[in-house]
């Protein structure tokens, strides 16, 4: 994919391809952050400040970069994260972004909020899809959601628990937020298109207050898990002791994540917590980690920490409202080729030769 007259070097430039292709609405959805947008910042930042401390004369050539992830084999430790709406920025959408990814054999994790049915999205991906849930107020709307997920062959939910209600996000209420018409999610039958923005809060606030149980706790995580047989990932925790808590009651995998600085802005930057997180779970469960990873550089601090594996969201979407699934692709093409040279230059034979003595100044 080309930015001007040169071809993309890294995923910033996919930024600055798609925001003139995008109506201000659409743009702002995916680039904003919540209050001030002081984390969306920081978790960048967070990366940028530990160094990698590289081994010499390893004898490392061609490093692999293959893992697994919920004993799914992925091409490098990265998955695309769970975005919501991708039609409004590419009119193939999810379908795109599953073909993009599909030409790594790489995998994503399907939003609730999609607008293509998962099992269009299913059905295009050549790896692994693991699908992103939120709890509505109706549990039967989440068992016909659960029995769908499960029919079309995801391998596991990722259940969001940092939303009781929407982050206090200025951007969408500037630009009263809404989809286009002709537009729905698609991933829950029950309802028609998302609503139109009450007075003084966008769609997405509306859809939110109206549809989810907002006293979500930990009998619903053991709701779920009695309906379901798939892993469960719990994305968006942030504490030590939450993630403990979270492997004693069944799930598979932590996902630490503040939702892209898009809910609470005074909350850290994930890279700051990721090694206590880790070190609370002690190996009883999968470690992954997303916001602001934005080079191979970003992968190995996280995998060096202790994380299975990254989530990375805006620049594929970026990517995708570029070029479609050739700009997806690209965008995986980039982050391969940077992971494989960091590898290299650490030292690393592999994914599996990361460890924390990688990380400078040096983790306990």
């Amino acid at each position: 994919m080309s930015v001007g007259d040169r071809p993309a070097l890294s995923l910033a430039d996919f930024e600055r391809t798609a925001q003139p292709r995008l109506d201000p609405v659409a743009y702002h959805y995916y680039a904003g952050g919540a209050d001030d947008e002081r984390l969306l910042r920081e978790n960048e930042a967070a990366w940028g400040r530990a160094a990698l401390h590289p081994r010499v004369l390893r004898g490392v050539d061609a490093p692999s970069l293959d893992c697994t992830v919920l004993g799914c084999p992925l091409p490098m430790p990265v998955l695309v994260a769970p975005m919501a709406y991708q039609r409004m920025i590419h009119p193939d959408g999810e379908v795109a972004m599953a073909a993009g990814t599909s030409a790594v054999g790489g995998g994503l994790v399907l939003s609730s909020m999609s607008t293509t049915d998962m099992e269009e999205v299913a059905a295009a991906s050549s790896g692994p899809v693991f699908f992103q849930l939120y709890v509505y107020d109706d549990p039967a709307i989440v068992r016909e959601l659960v029995a769908r997920v499960e029919a079309a062959g995801c391998q596991a939910l990722v259940l969001t628990v940092d939303l009781p209600v929407v982050g206090n996000r200025h951007r969408d209420e500037v630009h009263q937020f809404t989809l286009r018409e002709g537009m729905s999610i698609q991933c829950l039958t029950a309802e028609g298109p998302m609503p139109m923005p009450d007075e003084g809060e966008s769609g997405l606030v509306t859809f939110f207050r109206r549809h989810l149980k907002r006293d979500l706790d930990w009998d619903d995580v053991a709701w779920l898990r009695s309906i379901t047989r798939l892993p469960i990932v719990l994305k968006g925790v942030l504490r030590a002791d939450d993630a403990a808590r979270a492997v004693d009651a069944g799930a598979s995998a932590i996902c630490v994540s503040n939702h892209g600085g898009r809910q609470l802005d005074a909350a850290p930057a994930t890279f700051d917590v990721l090694p206590a997180v880790v070190d609370a779970v002690a190996g009883r469960a999968e470690v992954w980690v997303d916001g602001g990873i934005r080079r191979g550089t970003d992968i190995v601090k996280a995998i060096a920490a202790g994380a299975t594996c990254t989530l990375i969201g805006r620049p594929f979407a970026w990517a995708l409202a570029s070029d479609g699934a050739d700009g997806v692709a690209s965008a995986w093409a980039i982050l391969r080729r940077e992971l494989a040279i960091d590898l290299a230059l650490c030292g690393c034979a592999g994914i599996d030769a990361i460890s924390r003595d990688l990380l400078f100044p040096p983790q306990p």
